[in-house]
Formats: structure tokens, sequence, C-alpha cells
């Protein structure tokens, strides 16, 4: 394959990328300015599921339908459903900012994470198929690197385009995924190993993509207050969620040993290689994930008000804030793949997340009004940690399976980080919200749910009955030692994925299912 086609898949597939994962994270810090625009009381009970289903449909949609739309990329070509991907992406960004009421831009969300989906499901499979094995690390590095990157990106242009009106951030990707789809209509071919003549696993789609959804469902409400708890445990609607959701993912596991076409493809976890470096990257997801969201949350309901920042302006610094994080993936993401093609993916994952994990207990001692330079060390060392991880990690999955499986293992891939994410941001809310409840005893907020406390300080509002001139100074310690624990939380896990790494093979030459 000549230098320029490779060059021109990995372009485009890493614009892909980039978009996709942009709009992931540019309605976090601009949800203070779409709930004033679309007319919405986030300090009101009855709103959190709005707020939530705003937060989490994208990435949740993403998550459900990965895998499936990677098996059928094996069966009916993964150029054809990339393209396709591009194509939805961009529609659903159109809708969503044309938005008239919060449902609708709930709705167009979704229809806009099944296009992010099909262009997570099969960039990696392209890439790889495209390159050499020893030129795959650095390639995949940099697609990686640009979907890291493009959630600080949708930070900081969420901030600095938000204030202009919500719906901008929106428009923002519609050019680029114009681009995107017209050149990849023009220039990408199909190299992959297509197999047209396997069955669609109609059972393993419906109990996996239903089973996943009332799981992902159930944990989200759990954040929703029922009666007088502060989460939902007691919601019928959970109890019956989790319940179903268990009972599909049971049958679904059940159905795919038997199957002769799985969708899921089970026997990819016998390789040594995908299983550990899968479980690493979920770990690893599951410790930043949600903690993402909290730094966000701390900086611009707490950090930046203490510091003098005006509540319109919280957006924009705050992104501006966190692009440390952003520099650290950029300088270690494409280093660490080009040189794991030389000397082995393992050291560079292991040394990642330990870097990781150091960085998580750094930001854990630290107090709510910490100096910028301490805060700006410790993210950019998060960034590195991560940087030097991820690129090796997708190297070392999508070199260890069959030719003729990479649709299927790019999708378990994309899918297994995407629910460690959702997962992450609902299980980490669900601590944080049981801490702070915790530390509410005995204080001005005694009487005030942790929840409602919660998202009034990052929408910039007090709750009721709460004098707002006090109310951040009140919070903020409380908010801190509350997120102190969650930080110790990841620093386990990233210790855990750094052991996880340890275990695979350091693969220097190429794979023996590579061709």
């Amino acid at each position: 394959m000549s230098l320029a086609y490779k060059w021109t898949v990995l372009s485009n597939t890493s614009l892909g990328s980039l978009i996709a994962s942009i709009d992931m994270t540019i309605v976090l810090i601009s949800l203070p300015d779409i709930f004033r625009g679309l007319h919405i009381n986030a300090g009101d009970p009855s709103n959190f599921p709005y707020l939530l289903w705003t937060m989490v449909g994208y990435s949740l949609v993403t998550a459900v339908v990965l895998v499936t739309i990677g098996r059928l990329s094996d069966i009916y070509g993964r150029v054809k459903l990339y393209k396709l991907g591009f194509l939805i992406f961009t529609i659903g960004s159109i809708t969503c900012a044309l938005s008239q009421n919060i449902l609708q831009l709930i709705i167009f969300r979704l229809f806009q994470g099944l296009g992010g989906a099909f262009l997570f499901a099969n960039s990696a499979a392209i890439i790889t198929d495209s390159f050499e094995p020893n030129e795959r690390g650095k390639a995949l590095g940099i697609n990686q690197i640009a979907f890291l990157t493009g959630q600080f990106v949708g930070l900081v242009l969420g901030g600095v385009i938000a204030p202009f009106g919500w719906s901008y951030i929106f428009w923002v990707t519609v050019p680029f995924g114009i681009i995107g789809t017209i050149w990849a209509q023009i220039n990408l071919k199909e190299l992959g190993v297509i197999n047209k003549n396997q069955k669609i696993d109609l059972l393993g789609n419906i109990t996996f993509g239903g089973g996943l959804t009332l799981i992902l469902l159930g944990i989200s409400y759990i954040l929703v207050p029922y009666g007088d708890s502060e989460l939902g445990w007691g919601d019928p609607f959970v109890q019956l969620a989790l319940t179903l959701g268990s009972i599909l993912l049971f049958l679904f596991v059940y159905i795919e040993k038997r199957t002769t076409n799985p969708m899921f493809r089970l026997d990819l976890f016998k390789i040594k290689d995908f299983s550990f470096g899968t479980s690493s990257l979920f770990l690893s997801f599951m410790a930043r994930g949600g903690l993402l969201f909290m730094l966000v949350i701390w900086l611009q309901g707490i950090w930046l008000p203490l510091h003098g920042i005006t509540i319109e302006q919280t957006p924009f610094w705050a992104g501006i804030y966190m692009l440390p994080m952003t520099a650290g993936f950029l300088i270690m993401g494409p280093l660490s793949g080009y040189l794991s093609d030389k000397y082995g993916q393992r050291p560079f994952m292991v040394w990642g997340m330990i870097l990781a994990a150091a960085s998580f207990i750094w930001l854990a001692f630290m107090p709510y009004n910490v100096d910028y330079l301490s805060l700006a060390l410790a993210i950019f060392l998060q960034g590195i940690g991560t940087g030097m991880f991820a690129s090796p990690n997708m190297s070392l999955i999508m070199s260890s399976v069959p030719a003729e499986t990479r649709g299927a293992a790019s999708g378990m891939r994309a899918t297994i980080q995407n629910v460690a994410q959702s997962l992450s941001m609902t299980i980490y809310f669900a601590i944080l919200i049981i801490a702070l409840e915790s530390h509410f005893l005995d204080t001005a907020l005694a009487k005030v749910p942790a929840s409602s406390a919660l998202f009034s300080v990052f929408l910039g509002l007090a709750p009721p009955g709460v004098n707002a001139d006090t109310f951040v100074n009140i919070f903020a310690p409380i908010f801190m030692e509350s997120f102190s624990l969650l930080l110790i939380i990841s620093t386990v896990l990233s210790i855990i994925a750094a052991l996880f790494s340890y275990k695979t093979n350091n693969n220097k030459k190429k794979n023996p299912h590579t061709p």
C-alpha cells in the first residue's frame, strides 16, 4: 500500500475520532449555557433526568451499539460503515444545533452518538488493515491521541464558544463532518477481509443491546433522587432495569458460547494479549472517565469563583486551565506509539499507568484552593501517563487478533472503553453524592440534598434556602474531601491496570496473528 494512501487513511480516521470525541465532552462544560438557553432549572430535582441524559446519552448509545457495528463491519465492510458513520454524525450535529427544547436535544444527541459509534468502531480496524505491523503502533497511537485530545479540546471549545450561544458548540464540527464524509467517500478503499456468508447473530444483538442499555440506564437513574432518599436505589424502575439487564446479559453469554457466528467474539479473550490489554483499558477508563467531569466541577464551580472569576467566564477559563493535560497527551501519545514499535508495548503501558496513579494521589492531597502551578503539573503528569499508555495499548489489542476478526475486535475494544467511561461517570457521581451527604451533617447544608448542591455549584447557583455569598466557601472543603476519595479509588484502579499490562507479552516483532 502506497505511503500517500496510508496517510490518507490515518488523517481521515483521526479526523473522525477527533470530532466524535470532541462532542463527547463539549457538552459537559457548556451545560450551564445549554440549560439557561433552553430555560431549564437544573436545581429542581425533577429536571435531573434531563441533566443526566444530556451528559451521558451520547456515550450510552455509543457503548451499546459498538460491538454490533464492529461485527456488521466484518460482514459488510469496514469502510462502507465508516463512511455512513461520518454522514450520520454530521446530520446529528446539525439537528442538535437546531433543537428547540431539551427533549429534542437529547433525542438528536442519541442519533449523533450512533454516528460516533460507526466512526469509533471502524477507525482502528481500517488503520490496522492499511499499515504494516511495524508501523501500526505509531499510526494507531496517532489515532488514539486524536480521540483523547478531542475530549480535552471539547472542553476548551465548549468554554470558548458556549457563551456566544449554546447551539454553536454543535455547529463547530459540522464543516469537518462534511469534509470528512466527502473525503472518505472519494479516497478510502475496502482492504479488510470481508465474510459476507456469515449470518447476523440476531439473538446476540438483542440480548446484548437490551441488557447493556438496561444496566446503564439503571445505574444512571441511581443518581436521580427517589422519595426521601438522595439516590434512586429504591426506585422500582432502577431495580427492574438492573434485574432485567443482568438476566439479558447472562442470556447473551449463554447464546454467544453456542452460536456459530457470534457478534461478540468471546474466544478472543483466550488470546493473552487481547484479554489483559482490554482489561487494563477498561480499568484505565474507569479510573479517569468520571474524574474528568469532577475536575470540571472543581474548576468551574469552586476554584475559579474563589479566584475572582465570574460565573459567566468560568466555562472559558475552566477549559483553558485544563490545557496542560491535553499537552501531556500530545507530547507522549505519538512518541510512545513510535517507540513501542521498536521496544515493545509493555513498558510504556506499565509506566503510563504508574504515572497516572501518581497524578491521582497527588491531586488527592491538594487543598481545594491550591495554587494553579501545582494543579497544572499534576494534570500534565496525568496527560503524560495516559498518553504513554493509550497508543501501545491500542496497538497491542489490534495486533493480537486474526485479520478476519479485526472489525469485531475494534468494536469490542471501543465498547469496553465507552462502557468503562459511562460506568465511571455514574458510579463516581453516586459515590460522591453519598460522601457529600455524610459530610453535610452539622453544617449549614445539612438540609440540602447533596445532588442539588453539586449541580447548583457547577451551574453557578445556590440551592434554595442557602446564602449565595457563602455557599461556595462552605461547599468547597466538603467537596474536596469527598473528591479525594474518588482520586484514591482511581489510584488503585490505575495500579491494577499497570499489573495487568505487565502480564502482556512485550511484542517487538510481528505478531503471529498479524499478516
